[in-house]
């Protein structure tokens, strides 16, 4: 028997962050005192309504197939939420549930990229959009997000970038890996090139709700002239602190839905039944949960960006969304994956080297500060001591 996989395969590789979880998790097994910083994932509990409302639907026997679509109730639910959150009148007709934001993600590109066709993404950047319009025979082309800029776009290189087979813009906001928070100006300027050279937006805003320091998030389907153009994703995972429940959606034109429908009606079916009902009370009845997980959030971004940038030859913005820090530590000399594996062997510290996002990465460390405050502390102590060693 031939076991070697299909040549697409190729332009598939495994996660970066997984692996770095992976080594660190048999390390933790070992005996060793582990603390994760690698992995996007809230650590507080799932809230209680949510649970209990998963329960009901169990209990009430929904455990049927729903509508590839998604459940009616949870449709609208969406579509009222992204009203009162972001300004944009959807109907139910413009959403499509899907399991995860990543669903969505491969569901967008696979409905509207032909081989061939190019997509903007920018770089550094979550590997998804690299990888999944490469697998499907696009062309990713990157566009530079760098620091002494505040990871906003640099339009002068970004209009360089477009040529006839320009089909697409992905944009992250709030960033992963940066935490950086599109501005204003910078949405509505991406705005008019959208509409003026006819693209698509692929606006991923998972963290949408995960903005601190007074920031506003604007969502660029809220921007005039961009609801028709904007596929926008978001789900449950990260403001709600659903990450096992796997529920994400779409918002887009109609037409766009009938596309991204027949991907998903033929890989998932649907999302599952009783979590569609648990998210439609996530939407209607937890924003007081969702802002007290916020501000959490934010004391600890404060504490870490502080206690980050007191630590010789670290350096880091204090970045205004999601829950990562993008760590300079680029005066040690090392590469990004060497000081990543230096932090897990010395400090027993897991966090994933900015390389993984992109060759822009390179010369960071992310971050994730989605755990708990005593453990970021003793973190920060552990990086601290380790990284002295380096200097003397």
């Amino acid at each position: 028997m031939d076991y070697t996989p299909a040549k697409r395969m190729d332009n598939l590789p495994f996660s970066g962050i997984r692996a770095v979880m992976e080594k660190a998790t048999k390390m933790q097994q070992a005996g060793e005192d582990i603390i994760h910083l690698e992995i996007g994932r809230p650590d507080f509990d799932t809230p209680e309504k949510i649970k209990k409302a998963a329960a009901e639907s169990l209990e009430a026997g929904h455990v049927f197939y729903t509508s590839n679509y998604g459940t009616p109730q949870l449709r609208q639910a969406i579509a009222e939420h992204e009203k009162k959150i972001n300004g944009i009148d959807y109907e139910a007709e413009n959403v499509l549930v899907t399991v995860g934001a990543g669903e969505a993600t491969f569901d967008a590109m696979e409905a509207l990229l032909e081989p061939g066709d190019e997509i903007l993404v920018p770089n550094p950047i979550w590997m998804n959009y690299l990888h999944v319009p490469a697998f499907i025979g696009a062309v990713p082309v990157t566009y530079t997000l760098k620091e002494e800029n505040d990871f906003q776009i640099d339009f002068e290189e970004f209009e360089s970038k477009i040529t006839d087979k320009t089909k697409m813009i992905a944009v992250i906001d709030p960033s992963n890996p940066t935490g950086a928070v599109f501005s204003e100006e910078t949405m509505k300027r991406l705005a008019e090139i959208a509409i003026r050279n006819n693209l698509y937006v692929l606006s991923d805003e998972i963290y949408e709700q995960l903005v601190y320091d007074g920031k506003k998030h604007v969502s660029i389907a809220s921007i005039p002239g961009m609801k028709e153009r904007t596929i926008k994703i978001s789900g449950f995972s990260k403001a709600y602190s659903m990450t096992g429940w796997r529920l994400g959606y779409m918002c887009a034109p109609k037409e766009v839905i009938a596309a991204a429908v027949r991907v998903h009606q033929y890989s998932i079916t649907c999302a599952s039944s009783f979590v569609q009902d648990a998210a439609v009370t996530a939407l209607k009845e937890c924003a007081d949960e969702v802002e007290t997980m916020r501000l959490e959030y934010e004391r600890r971004k404060n504490y870490m960006v502080k206690t980050l940038n007191e630590i010789d030859g670290v350096s880091c913005k204090n970045p205004n969304g999601a829950f990562y820090i993008f760590v300079n530590i680029k005066s040690f000399g090392k590469s990004s994956m060497e000081m990543a594996e230096y932090l897990l062997e010395e400090a027993k510290i897991a966090l994933v080297p900015g390389s993984t996002f992109g060759t822009e990465g390179e010369g960071y460390l992310r971050i994730s500060y989605a755990t708990a405050y005593d453990q970021l502390v003793e973190a920060c102590a552990r990086i601290k001591a380790a990284l002295a060693k380096l200097s003397n």
